[in-house]
């Protein structure tokens, strides 16, 4: 059987795609491993952990300005927070869809009863020793209240006059408004450490 005029026999064809450059396959290699990746870290982003950069003062003596935060997401789909945690928050003073992240300590739990009185802080009565602050609150006191179900009291640690804007000033956070967990210190190298 002959092949018509022009044509290139089938038997090259299949020779010339087994012959394919070694560098295209090494290329496609490539591009499949980056997409992956890529895919990967997205997904482990969204659900699992992010990367955040303190902006203010609001948490010296703990953390400073221009410090970079691993923040643990999956740790609130599985738990609940608890007191001391250092969290990230959406900014409820910004209304319903907020964009703006802040990050604050919380010291009140549900179904505590808080107040700030001498410039301390009392948990259910009892005065919270503070160590991760150097500072009173400056900032006046609050009279005793109690953390309504599904709430949280957030403040920054630097207690200082009009340092830090938290719960004292947009009052209480919803749950839903809480993104995660700092969990350490990532940069700069000099201060690498857990929270």
């Amino acid at each position: 059987m002959s092949e018509a005029p022009g044509t290139v026999p089938s038997g090259r064809r299949r020779s010339a795609r087994a012959d394919r450059p070694a560098w295209r396959k090494e290329l496609w290699d490539w591009l499949r491993a980056l997409v992956v990746a890529f895919v990967i870290v997205v997904l482990l982003r969204a659900f699992v952990f992010q990367l955040s950069t303190v902006k203010s003062i609001s948490m010296q003596p703990t953390l400073y300005e221009k410090q970079w935060l691993f923040v643990n997401k999956l740790s609130y789909e599985i738990g609940h927070p608890s007191r001391g945690d250092v969290i990230i928050l959406k900014d409820p003073s910004e209304g319903e869809d907020p964009k703006t992240l802040l990050v604050k300590r919380i010291v009140g739990m549900p179904g505590d009863q808080l107040e700030v009185r001498n410039r301390q802080l009392y948990v259910n009565g009892v005065l919270q020793i503070e160590p991760y602050t150097d500072a009173v609150i400056e900032d006046g006191d609050i009279a005793s209240f109690t953390v309504s179900e599904g709430h949280y009291f957030v403040m920054g640690d630097n207690r200082h006059l009009e340092s830090s804007k938290d719960s004292r000033s947009f009052g209480e956070v919803p749950e839903s408004f809480i993104k995660g967990r700092a969990d350490m210190i990532i940069w700069p190298i000099s201060r690498i450490g857990r929270l």
